[in-house]
Formats: structure tokens, C-alpha cells, sequence
């Protein structure tokens, strides 16, 4: 089907994408930003056509690039008719005062498809490069950034894979930047960042003594279709290890989750502290009449007295079940807060203003 102009996409596109999912539970991301914008990234970015996966690299020379203005599309910066592969680069500075924040990159609409690096790390991509082209022009994007990735108080640069088939092309709309999240709870322990992760299924991945190190890497709060899992349906578990120390440890606790799509169970040093969705051995990808809206609904798991270890390592592992389209722990918080400022939190704001 011929890709209808930009200025007619948001018309014609995001109706029908709405309807859809109303019917289907799924969640569509929009260009509503609830965060906190701390760097605006509009403005100039270095530009070049073609395509080379040494143009991700931090330390690749740039100097030679075009310079074109974000976010608009490239035919309205000089290159127009051009249709195929083009790479946006742009170096910044994020302040250490922000180490521990969650952090987001809104990189707003981009036609067709992205993959979106950061100092080199892939931290997300939406739509599918050719051979097996599949376009997500509609798609708003915002990738989790995780604490690893970044050089706080130096250079960083973000660089940005884009395939266009036809038409307008480039990053083209949104308020794009950094940001840190909204008004939620601040966990005590952020536990967002690189999970270890693994599709399929097996009662043995919650064990503190199970190795996970041949897992792939996964960044949470993300979908998993983002991050190269695309069209899984089905089993998958996610696993993080984290120390605490003995203040914090002997404190009533939260384990915040975020939120997951569609189902999960979260077990803590081999416990099962909670699940939400009616998780089973066998599921049915196909069978969507027992979904619900379970993916809308944000976890809060309680810590049983005595379970963590100070000084030692603990572990998380949390199992989830996707039963249609996009899959995984998707939205934060995600981390250990304290029963005492998890409540506060609550008391002072009215349930409605986050579920």
C-alpha cells in the first residue's frame, strides 16, 4: 500500500490504531509526555545518507556530516526525493547530579523505521529494516536509557539508524530529549537498566544458583519487541541480582514491578511475592478472551520480613506471559522503595492520577 503524506498520517492513522486497541487490550504509545524534559534535543544534528554500522560508534569523526535541523523531515532539510537509509548523530552532556534518575529518550516520530543508539548500545528500535522491511512511521518512540550506558559529566553521543521507503523520511515530529520520569514514586534501589532475559519457560530460572550469564541482555522498562524479540508471543523471564544494604534491608518494603504486559509472577530470592494475571502452565497466544487489561495495572509487590540479604547478593526473577502483540516490562517505576514512602507517595495523590 502507498504510504499516504505525514501531514494526512495522524488523521487517517490514529483513529483506527485507537479502535484496535480497544479491542485488542494492546497498548498504543502516544506523543503525550508525562516526564520531566531535561535536555531538548531539537535543534541541529549531524546528518548523512548511506549506511555503515561504524556511524553508531562514539568515536567515530562526524566532522565531514551534513548539518540538518530535528525534528523535521530530510526532504525539508536539503534532501529531497531521497528515499533509503540515513544515520542523525548528536553528542551531549548529562550531569552526574542525575545518576540513579530514570532516564527516557523521547525521540518522538520517525518515518519509517529507527534503531537508536546510545555511546554505541543499542537501547531500541521501532519497525523492521529491509529485506524484511515494516514500517512504523506511526510509532512514538521513547527507549529506557540505562545507568550503564551513560558518561555522566562527559561527552555522549546518540546516533540514529532511519529507513525511508517513499516520501517524507527522518525523524520528523515530537518534542524530542531527555527526560526523567514523571511524578511517581522514587525507588530507594532503581533496579531499571540491563536485565538478563530469556523467551521460553522453566521453573528452575527462579533459583538464586541458576546461570544466567549466557541470557541476552535486556533493557527494563522496554518492550521486548523493541530489543529484538519482535512478534514473540508466549513465556519469557526476566532476571536482575542487586546487594542492599542493612538499614534499608531491615525496613518494610516494596518491590515496584512497573508495569508488565501481559501477565507475571516475581519471585525474590526464590519466594514468590506476587503476581498479577492469570498466569498458568499452558497458554494459548491465540486465546485473547482472558487478557483483560491486566497490562494496564502497575505492581506493587510487598517484601516479606527477613527475605533480603544484606551484603549478599539477592535475586530477581520474574516471569512473564504475553498473550498478544507487544510483551514485557514496558513502564517504571521499576526498583525497592520503603513501605513508609511508597504509602506517603499514595496519600498524597489520587489513584486516578496514575492508573
Amino acid at each position: 500500500m502507498k504510504k499516504i503524506k505525514y501531514s494526512l498520517k495522524s488523521f487517517l492513522i490514529l483513529i483506527p490504531f485507537f479502535l484496535i486497541a480497544l479491542v485488542t487490550g494492546c497498548e498504543i504509545q502516544s506523543g503525550d509526555i508525562e516526564d520531566n524534559r531535561i535536555m531538548n534535543l531539537a535543534g541541529d544534528w549531524k546528518f548523512n545518507i548511506g549506511d555503515d554500522e561504524e556511524w553508531s560508534k562514539p568515536e567515530f569523526n562526524d566532522e565531514n556530516w551534513e548539518t540538518i535541523k530535528a525534528p523535521v523531515s530530510w526532504e525539508n532539510e536539503g534532501f529531497f526525493g531521497y528515499n533509503g537509509f540515513a544515520w542523525y548523530r548528536k553528542n551531549f552532556s548529562i550531569s552526574s547530579t542525575l545518576k540513579g534518575k530514570s532516564l527516557y529518550l523521547h525521540l518522538g516520530y520517525v518515518d519509517d523505521v529507527d534503531a537508536t543508539y546510545i555511546n554505541g548500545h543499542l537501547v531500541g528500535y521501532s519497525g523492521s529494516f529491509p529485506p524484511d522491511y515494516q514500517s512504523a512511521y506511526s510509532a512514538y518512540r521513547k527507549y529506557s536509557i540505562p545507568e550503564q550506558y551513560i558518561n555522566y559529566d562527559g561527552n555522549n553521543v546518540i546516533a540514529v539508524r532511519v529507513y525511508d521507503s517513499q516520501q517524507e523520511g527522518g525523524i520528523v515530529a515530537g518534542n524530542i530529549g531527555f527526560y526523567s520520569e514523571g511524578d511517581k514514586p522514587v525507588c530507594d534501589i532503581n533496579l531499571e537498566g540491563l536485565w538478563k532475559f530469556s523467551t521460553n519457560d522453566s521453573s528452575a530460572w527462579m533459583n538464586i544458583s541458576f546461570d544466567d550469564s549466557g541470557w541476552d541482555n535486556i533493557i527494563v522498562p522496554g518492550m521486548w519487541e523493541s530489543q529484538g524479540f519482535r512478534d514473540y508471543d508466549g513465556f519469557a523471564w526476566y532476571r536482575r541480582s542487586f546487594t542492599i544494604d542493612e538499614n534499608l534491608a531491615s525496613q518494610k518494603l516494596v518491590l515496584l514491578a512497573g508495569r508488565i504486559d501481559d501477565f507475571d509472577e516475581v519471585y525474590l530470592n526464590e519466594v514468590k511475592i506476587g503476581t498479577t494475571g492469570n498466569i498458568v502452565d499452558e497458554q494459548l497466544s491465540t486465546d485473547l478472551s482472558n487478557l483483560g487489561d491486566f497490562y494496564r495495572q502497575a505492581r506493587g509487590y510487598f517484601v516479606p520480613d527477613g527475605l533480603l540479604k544484606p551484603g549478599k547478593k539477592n535475586t530477581i526473577a520474574i516471569r512473564v506471559y504475553d498473550g498478544f502483540k507487544d510483551g514485557g516490562i514496558y513502564e517504571g517505576p521499576v526498583g525497592l522503595i520503603t513501605q513508609k514512602k511508597y504509602s506517603q507517595f499514595w496519600r498524597e495523590k489520587k489513584k486516578s492520577e496514575f492508573f
